[in-house]
């Protein structure tokens, strides 16, 4: 991490989403890559995203696919297209948009799924965390530690942004190329999810505070608190997604999730930091 700046949609997350879909080639994961990228912030507002024949060759698809992907995120007021000299597709500003098809991603993943994908986070994060411990310098630290401090009291789509870059910079930390790629990987598909969280300001301070419990915990070299900070925090974001999960299903017959959404944007609920198997 170079300088304690916003960065612009990061280039790892960029590169998970757009690896090779392959066989698997339809329009529906083409878009869902698309969105988890959006969501987890490698794209932001106004950013040009590639071009259909660029994406076609990114994904291993026809450009018919991503095509039919595109349409379908513009009908949903995600990106905007322009034709001509200078055009493309481009992000919009779309939070609402965004978090109800996240929320409809949670609704759609079965509990056993989600307790699986925070186990499999939890590992790399940890596993990143304690080889920072052993290799990050303190200048890398204060970088990390003066970025989040800055961040604090953004609003919460500029928050979001800034910690999955924080969280992608400690992993880095760990000068592992391998642990590093896969975080990024899990990144990308678990983000999406997180940022649900980002409606109750007293969930965001708890995901902010445990990042800054872990860079303390690096600088001090004590891997046994940097886990147990890591493993803290993602288990109890489990249980809150968890609980999201059944209140949606069981107050969404319909499967618009819209209205249980403003019920959770408008309360401001005290969650304790301690952690339990998921």
């Amino acid at each position: 991490m170079k300088s304690s700046s916003p960065s612009p949609g990061s280039s790892r997350l960029r590169t998970a989403a757009f690896a090779p879909i392959g066989d698997e080639g339809r329009a529906e994961l083409v878009e869902t890559r698309l969105m988890q990228a959006i969501s987890a912030g490698a794209f932001i507002e106004g950013d040009r995203l590639p071009s259909e024949s660029e994406l076609s060759q990114l994904f291993g698809v026809a450009v018919v696919t991503v095509r039919e992907a595109l349409g379908t995120l513009r009908h949903r007021g995600l990106i905007d297209t322009k034709r001509g000299r200078g055009g493309g597709s481009f992000v919009r500003s779309s939070p609402g948009v965004v978090e109800e098809v996240n929320a409809k991603a949670l609704m759609a993943m079965p509990r056993v799924a989600l307790a699986d994908l925070g186990v499999l986070y939890e590992v790399i994060v940890a596993a990143c965390a304690e080889y920072a411990c052993l290799r990050a310098t303190p200048d890398e630290l204060d970088v990390a530690q003066r970025v989040l401090s800055d961040a604090r009291d953004l609003p919460a789509g500029a928050w979001r942004r800034r910690i999955t870059d924080v969280q992608l910079e400690l992993a880095a930390l760990s000068q592992s190329v391998r642990l590093t790629s896969e975080h990024v990987r899990v990144q990308t598909e678990f983000t999406p999810l997180l940022a649900l969280q980002d409606m109750h300001t007293a969930q965001r301070h708890l995901t902010h505070d445990s990042l800054l419990a872990q860079i303390e915990a690096t600088r001090a070299g004590d891997v046994a608190k940097a886990r147990e900070v890591v493993r803290t925090s993602i288990r109890g974001s489990v249980r809150w997604l968890g609980a999201l999960r059944l209140e949606l299903l069981e107050s969404s017959a319909s499967g618009d999730p819209r209205a249980t959404l403003e019920r959770y944007r408008g309360k401001e609920q005290s969650t304790s930091f301690t952690g339990e198997a998921a």
